[in-house]
This record gives C-alpha cells, sequence and structure tokens, in this order.
C-alpha cells in the first residue's frame, strides 16, 4: 500500500466529524476570549475625562509623588504610564517622555495579548472547514466506487448508478455543511478581532492624552517666565558683553 491509499484509509477510518468537533472547541476558545478581553479593555480605559481634569489639578497643587500615587490608584492604562513617567519628573521632560513611551510599549504587549488568535481563527478557519469537506467528498466516491464495483449486468448497473448518485450528492451535501461551518465560526472572529483592535487604540489614545499634559506641564515649568529673563546661570557681565 503506498502513502496515498494509506492517508485514504485514514481519512476513511475518521471521516469528518472531527472536524466539526474541533471548530466547536475552537470557535467556544474564541468566544471566551472575547469576553475576557472587553472586559479587561473596560477597565483599562477608565474615565479618561476624570483622569485628565484630575491630573491638572493635581499637577498645578501637589508635589509629583502625591500626584504619582493619586495615579497609581487609577487601574487605567492612561494612568499607569503616566505615574512612569511622573516618577522621573526630576530628570526632565526628555526622561519623562522616554520612560512613558516604554511603559506604553509594556502596556501594548499586555493589550494585544490573545488577539493574534482571533486573527489567526478569522484567516483560518474556512480551510479548516474546507479540510473536512474535502474528506466528506473522499468518503462519498469511495462509496461510490464500491457501488459500481459491486454490480453486475446492464440493468443491475443502471440502476445501482442512479441509487449511487443520490448517495453521492447527498454525503457532498453533507460535507459542505463542515465549510459553512468553518465560515461561521471565522465571520464573528474576524469581527471581533476588529472591534478589539479598535478598542487597543482607544486606550492608547488615553495615553497620549495624559503623557502630553504632563510633557506640557514640565516644560511650562522648565521654561522662563519672560522672553528676556536671565537665566540664573547667567552673569550680568555676560549679559552685557
Amino acid at each position: 500500500m503506498n502513502t496515498v491509499e494509506s492517508i485514504k484509509h485514514l481519512f476513511l477510518e475518521t471521516g469528518a466529524g472531527w472536524v466539526l468537533w474541533l471548530l466547536a472547541g475552537l470557535s467556544i476558545a474564541s468566544v471566551a476570549i472575547v469576553v475576557e478581553r472587553w472586559l479587561h479593555y473596560l477597565r483599562a480605559a477608565g474615565d479618561l475625562h476624570a483622569l485628565s481634569m484630575g491630573l491638572q489639578q493635581r499637577l498645578s497643587t501637589e508635589n509629583s509623588s502625591e500626584t504619582v500615587a493619586w495615579l497609581q490608584s487609577s487601574g487605567s492604562v492612561a494612568a499607569r504610564v503616566a505615574a512612569a513617567g511622573l516618577k522621573l519628573a526630576q530628570r526632565g521632560p526628555a526622561a519623562v517622555h522616554k520612560a512613558m513611551v516604554s511603559r506604553t510599549a509594556l502596556e501594548r504587549e499586555d493589550l494585544d495579548r490573545r488577539l493574534a488568535y482571533l486573527g489567526t481563527l478569522g484567516n483560518n478557519a474556512p480551510f479548516i472547514g474546507l479540510f473536512g469537506t474535502v474528506i466528506g467528498i473522499i468518503q462519498a466516491f469511495e462509496e461510490l466506487g464500491h457501488s459500481a464495483a459491486g454490480h453486475s449486468g446492464h440493468a443491475a448497473a443502471g440502476a445501482a448508478s442512479q441509487v449511487a448518485s443520490g448517495a453521492v450528492m447527498s454525503a457532498i451535501a453533507e460535507a459542505l455543511v463542515v465549510t459553512a461551518v468553518g465560515i461561521a465560526v471565522a465571520l464573528p472572529a474576524v469581527a471581533a478581532y476588529n472591534y478589539l483592535q479598535r478598542r487597543v487604540e482607544h486606550v492608547l489614545a488615553g495615553v497620549e492624552v495624559l503623557s502630553n499634559l504632563i510633557l506640557a506641564y514640565l516644560e511650562s515649568e522648565d521654561a522662563p517666565d519672560t522672553p528676556g529673563e536671565i537665566k540664573p546661570n547667567t552673569s550680568p557681565a555676560q549679559v552685557d558683553s
């Protein structure tokens, strides 16, 4: 028995039923991921308007350590990134900016977790269903071959051919159900993937709002009060010269 015959017999013995169970398991896992990610993004987004207004007030009235403690008490991603930057406020706006960029990269990695599963399932579930359909078609034609070979005589062969053709059409119709299930699994996965990606961008937009607010505050502190103000490290003699 050659390799092709061995694979054919394997498909005939296993059938396409296991493909349906595989698709069902993948679909259940995708639903669990969608629910978990959606709840996670709700917590990660927080109330951006309240955070922004509260941060503006605290930056002008409190020291940085108190503001950091307030930010860390929030569960939002934007607050955690802002706190990571504000911890380095004494080192200047450049250090604060780099600290927030670094923390944003870590938060994005957490936000993107398990989304690749949904994208992969959306792209490949139809092919898994098509694989099951091909197995069903192989079984249908195998039955057709046995039915045709099992009858002799012109009349008997003609009747057997009609019966076998009907059986093959029925088997192919059942096999196509697997492809339909694959498509039915893929469509919600793709839709959920696109929706959750937009939620990620929404959360990261909040990070940008608070980050720019902190940088604007720090840069305004470093800037002189008036254009002609003499910097502390500049002597009057140097100015006169």
